[in-house]
Formats: structure tokens, C-alpha cells, sequence
């Protein structure tokens, strides 16, 4: 990442805006690109951006952007459909402009108003997406659109994506900020990502430039860290400050300054709190009494906020501090984050607030000088000199765990010793356990009946309970079921029965599964059965990539536990079973397989542990080598035996 402070002298702030920017024009293809059917530059490719532009005039209000697009393939063909994202309320296209370019080099104009796009409305931030469709597109077809979207007032400062799905030859970015600098106390500056990245700007008082060319398809790995670590970006913003500790000193006091009158124990918290704990409580039954006590409010990020004429009727009080919460008894998950750090102050404990971002969405940049990355509460409790982040703002979520997009998440805190930037810690394997029991009869067909125990606590236990929040029940057991089927062995069904411990959060869940179907496969005197029944459709990640440029995330540690007992089909004895399984990369993972036979039963058990979250691309090899002998001991089968009648029989 690198910081660029684009402007910061007040002086300038009475600059007039420079004159409008070149925009680029629709033009003529050239043979060659008429006749491309693939590109050297980008091998196999679908498609590839011949340009790229994008231009932001902020004082003006307009953002242009344009593209002109090779299709090389039926998959490429694919965006011919355009979707622009824009904030509700604020903008609307005032142009569109578009055409499909035939091999032969006839033209199809996209005949299309502006009133005419389709709008798709957002889920989050009040940000809409407008859409079309480039008309009559075939392979090789030449692809180009212009948008001139026109803000209301002065245009936002711009977020620049410089990588795509797609190889790109050239492209262009400026932006002109113009007049816009006197809404900046201290001036506009920019940070590019990842730190390793070409991204040069260029930058002219109000304007910013950056130029590329022969920009690669973005990378596209299973279990990536979000984007905004991996592609090249660029992002804008306001700043007061003119170096990165100095805007984090100023936005720490003023975020906690604004925190104060929210969590500081007011008399009404103080009531509540003495009414939760016992003065003979030791620090830690009063931090999980008061946590329960949370956990019981309604928190309406999993049900729903209530309208202006339900909340007068229910005589609702609008919520600006803790007693607001309390009194309520309903909040979203950051105001009861909140609520319990006000109460844990009141009942006398140590502890503060922690805003951080969330791991699912970004990754905190502390160079990016903007709070607008931060997303969700936690709290945070001294108990015996050691502190404990809490996450009471995630409905179910057990006292102790944090729901893993908030773990290994960085952000800015308070403490002890006054607020700083900083991040929650990593979970552990043993925190996230995941136990599978069952129990298989089989007969001398092949076919099985039985019944499997699953056994979650942790991140996997929270998020079904979660699914049980937002979904009716019987919809969370047909997931479950589509899930844990997935890796069954071939022909084999499973119907969920029940679950225990749904609606106790501090309990492991249980999940009751009824098994049947045809799993054997008989061979004259022998019987060949799934070794490892819970793993073998298992899709184990890692092995068929054999190198990786980008970081992996996987989440949360996780331990899993296999102990299967089949009972076998009288006549039939074990004639080799999986073997005993010993595999570890230390520190890391480890991998164990044993078996045991008995009269008419055989006993397969496997646990598999990782112990890590994130790993870098030069840990890549040892973590694929380690998932193949995984994949590999997966695979192994039991053979049984049928003995030969008596003779005379």
C-alpha cells in the first residue's frame, strides 16, 4: 500500500476547476482486431478490454466511463451485459452510448435511453446498480459503451478497480477534483493497493492520473482474503492530516470522545447491572451474567428494526446511549456491543470498545485514513489480567468466540492505557470442533441402514444457529442435509430427524441424521465398502492447483472427528481396513486414520486438525502437499471377506 497526499495547502483551496478532460472517442476497428480470434498477451482468454476509462470531474458533477471490449469466446461473450454500480438518490445516467461491432465490421448501435436502463436496487449503502445489453453479439465482435452518470451536486471521490476478470491492453483514470477541495480541511489524498503493485499516479494540483498498460486478469483463487489485499486499486479520500499517525491520533480521541455519553454507566445501566450480578460474583460470572443478559435482548440485525409507527406505539425511545438500549430491550449488534461494555463498567469490571472491519469484506489498511472500512463491535473485558474479546453484537455467539469474520480483524480499540490501533486475535482449532458418529449396518446386498450424530461447536454450531434466526427451521434442515450429503458416499441418503440444543447457544449443537441407501459393492467373495464414509465426496481444496500467488484464507482453525462403526453382513469378516494415518505438518495441521475389527464390526475413526487462518503464498507448497497425502488417505476402502459355507452345504 502507498499513501499519496495529493493536496493539502489551504491556499488551494480557491483553485478554479481545470478544464474539462479529453474524453475517449468511438472509433474505427482496425483489421487486425476484426480478425483476432485470440490474444497472445492473454492465452485462452474469453475476452479482453482493448481500453478502459474512467473519468471523475468532481466539481462538475460527472463521471464518465468507457470501454472497448474484444469477444473471443462464447464465454466472453458474457459482457455484452454492463452493470454500473451508483448511489441511490444522488446521480442518473444522463448518456448512454453503446454498439456491437460484427467480424465484418458492420454496426449494431445500442438503441437505448437513459430512462430506458434497468435499475437493480442495492441491498446496503443505498447504492443501485444500472444495466444493459449490448445488442447482437457474437464471437469476435467488437464491444463498446460510454456512461456519462451526473451527480446532483459535486461527484464523490472515486474508487479506481484497475483490474478486472479480464486482461486489459490499456486504460485510463483521472480524476479532477477541482472545487471540490474546500470540503477537505486538510486536502484529498489517495492509497494504492497492494503494496507491490505498478500503480504509478501522477498528480497536477487538483488532478490524478494513472496510466496502464498490458494490466493482468485479476486474481482468482479459491480462498482468497477479500479483494481489496489482492487487486490493484486505488481509493480516494478527505484528509485532515498530513501523515498516518497523525490522522489516527486525532480520529482515536474523537471516536472515543463520541463513545463517552453511549458507554459510561449511567444511573439507569448501574440499576440494570446490579440487578444481573451478585456482589459475591467473581469478575468472570458477573462478565458472563451480564453477557447472557445481552444475548436475551432482541438484536435486530437478525429480526428486524421496527418502523417510526410501531416504535411510538411501543413507546421506543430513540437510542443514544446505553439506557436507551436497555430500556428498549432491542438494539443492533454494535449499540449491544455497547450495551455491555457500559454494564461491565457499571457492575465494576475493566473494559472497552474495539470498531473494527469486517475479514469478510476487507482488510483493515490503516494507510487508507478513513473509518468508512470499519464495520462491526466488539467488546473487550479484563478478566485476571487477561483480556477477552466478546462479540455480543452476533446473536448466539457463545461468551469467549468471536464469529470468525470478526476474528483477526483489524481495527482501532481502547484500553487501559487509552485507545490505539489494533486487531482481535486469532481462534484456535479446539474452538471450532466439528464431531461426526454414526452407526452402519450393512447387509449382504450392499445396502446400509443406520444413523449419524453431528456433533458442532464453535463457528459451524453459530452458523446454523444463525441460518435458524433468518430461515424457518425446516429450511436450515434441508440445507444441512444438501451440506453433509455432499460428502456422502454415492447412493447414499440422509433425512434429518431433529436437532438438539438449537436455542442454546452455549451448548454444542447436535444434528440427528438417518442414513440409508446402497454403499457396498459385492465381488463374488468379496465386499468393497468407503473407507472414510464422511469424506468420500469430500472436495478437498488445494490439491489440484500446484502454485499460488495470493495469500489463503481459510476462515477459522477447525477440528474434525470421523468415528464410524459398520456392522457387517453375517458370513463377512474384514479383510483389510483404511490404514493407520499419522501425517502432520508441525505447527500447522495434522492428519490421523485408525481402525479396529471385532467379531461382526469394524471401527474407522479420522481427526483432522488445522490450526491456522491465514497463510502467505510462500507457505503454499507445504500446505499443498499436505492436503494431497489428505486427499490420498481419504480415498482408502474396506474389503471384506465372505467365508466358504460348510461343506455338504
Amino acid at each position: 500500500m502507498r499513501l499519496h497526499l495529493l493536496i493539502r495547502s489551504a491556499a488551494l483551496l480557491v483553485i478554479a476547476a481545470a478544464p474539462l478532460a479529453l474524453r475517449a472517442q468511438f472509433q474505427d476497428p482496425t483489421p487486425e482486431e476484426l480478425k483476432m480470434t485470440s490474444d497472445p498477451k492473454a492465452p485462452g482468454a474469453p475476452a479482453v478490454y482493448l481500453y478502459r476509462e474512467e473519468i471523475t470531474e468532481g466539481a462538475n458533477g460527472l463521471s464518465t466511463i468507457y470501454a472497448r471490449i474484444k469477444v473471443l469466446t462464447e464465454k466472453g461473450k458474457e459482457l455484452a451485459s454492463v452493470e454500473v454500480p451508483f448511489l441511490r438518490g444522488a446521480a442518473k445516467v444522463e448518456k448512454v452510448e453503446g454498439r456491437t461491432i460484427r467480424p465484418d465490421g458492420t454496426i449494431v448501435p445500442l438503441n437505448v435511453k437513459p430512462e430506458e436502463l434497468v435499475v437493480a436496487k442495492g441491498k446496503h449503502f443505498q447504492v443501485d446498480s444500472i444495466a444493459f445489453t449490448l445488442p447482437d453479439v457474437e464471437v469476435g465482435s467488437i464491444l463498446e459503451y460510454r456512461l456519462h452518470i451526473r451527480f446532483k451536486d459535486e461527484a464523490p471521490l472515486p474508487s479506481w478497480e484497475l483490474q478486472t476478470s479480464y486482461f486489459i491492453h490499456k486504460e485510463h483514470f483521472f480524476f479532477d477534483s477541482g472545487q471540490m477541495m474546500s470540503a477537505a480541511i486538510g486536502g484529498i489524498a489517495a492509497v494504492t493497493t497492494p503494496s507491490d503493485s505498478p500503480v504509478k499516479m501522477q498528480y497536477k494540483k487538483s488532478q490524478s492520473t494513472v496510466d496502464l498498460a498490458d494490466v493482468p486478469q485479476a486474481p482468482d483463487e479459491d480462498w482468497m482474503p477479500p479483494t481489496n489485499t489482492i487487486r490493484w486499486r486505488v481509493e480516494f479520500f478527505y484528509t485532515h492530516a498530513d501523515s498516518i499517525d497523525h490522522y489516527w491520533k486525532r480520529e482515536l480521541n474523537e471516536w472515543i470522545y463520541g463513545l463517552k455519553d453511549f458507554i459510561e454507566p449511567t444511573g439507569a445501566i448501574k440499576k440494570a447491572a446490579a440487578s444481573l450480578v451478585s456482589p459475591d460474583d467473581t469478575d468472570e460470572q458477573k462478565a458472563r451474567k451480564l453477557y447472557a443478559a445481552v444475548m436475551k435482548l432482541d438484536n435486530t440485525d437478525f429480526s428486524r428494526e421496527k418502523s417510526e409507527a410501531e416504535r411510538k406505539k411501543d413507546k421506543l425511545k430513540e437510542i443514544l446511549g446505553a439506557d436507551d438500549v436497555w430500556k428498549n430491550q432491542a438494539g443492533n449488534g454494535n449499540q449491544l456491543a455497547l450495551l455491555y461494555v457500559a454494564l461491565a463498567r457499571a457492575a465494576g469490571l475493566k473494559s472497552w470498545p474495539m470498531w473494527i472491519a469486517n475479514r469478510d469484506r476487507e482488510i483493515f489498511n490503516s494507510a487508507y485514513l478513513s473509518t468508512s472500512q470499519l464495520d462491526d463491535s466488539l467488546a473487550i473485558v479484563s478478566l485476571g489480567g487477561k483480556e477477552i474479546f466478546l462479540d455480543p453484537g452476533q446473536k448466539d455467539c457463545p461468551f469467549g468466540l468471536l464469529e470468525w469474520t470478526h476474528s483477526l480483524a483489524g481495527g482501532i480499540r481502547d484500553s487501559a492505557t487509552g485507545p490505539r490501533i489494533g486487531q482481535s486475535p486469532a481462534m484456535t482449532y479446539k474452538q471450532n470442533a466439528a464431531n461426526y458418529i454414526a452407526g452402519l449396518t450393512v447387509d449382504a446386498d450392499g445396502n446400509m441402514q443406520g444413523s449419524a450424530r453431528v456433533l458442532l461447536n464453535g463457528s459451524d454450531a453459530l452458523h446454523w444457529r444463525q441460518q435458524a434466526l433468518e430461515n424457518d427451521v425446516e429450511e436450515v434442515k434441508k440445507q444441512f442435509i444438501e451440506d453433509l450429503e455432499g460428502d456422502l458416499p454415492e447412493g447414499v441418503t440422509a433425512t434429518f430427524d431433529h436437532f438438539v440444543g438449537l436455542d442454546d447457544y452455549e451448548s454444542n449443537l447436535m444434528a440427528i441424521v438417518n442414513l440409508s441407501g446402497s454403499i457396498g459393492t459385492p465381488t463374488g467373495k468379496r465386499m468393497i465398502l468407503p473407507g472414510l464414509f464422511f469424506e468420500t465426496r469430500a472436495k478437498h481444496p488445494f490439491v489440484a492447483q500446484d502454485k499460488r500467488t495470493t495469500p489463503i484464507d481459510v476462515h477459522f482453525p477447525r477440528l474434525e472427528s470421523d468415528d464410524v462403526v459398520y456392522h457387517l453382513p453375517p458370513g463377512y469378516t474384514v479383510e483389510s481396513a483404511p490404514h493407520t494415518a499419522d501425517v502432520t505438518w508441525p505447527g500447522s495441521a495434522l492428519l490421523r486414520i485408525n481402525s479396529a475389527a471385532k467379531e461382526d464390526q469394524l471401527e474407522v475413526g479420522r481427526t483432522f486438525a488445522r490450526n491456522f487462518t491465514l497463510l502467505g503464498p510462500q507457505d503454499y507448497s507445504n500446505l499443498h502437499d499436505f492436503y494431497l497425502k489428505l486427499a490420498a488417505a481419504d480415498q482408502q476402502q474396506i474389503v471384506l471377506s465372505r467365508a466358504a459355507p460348510p461343506k455338504g452345504n
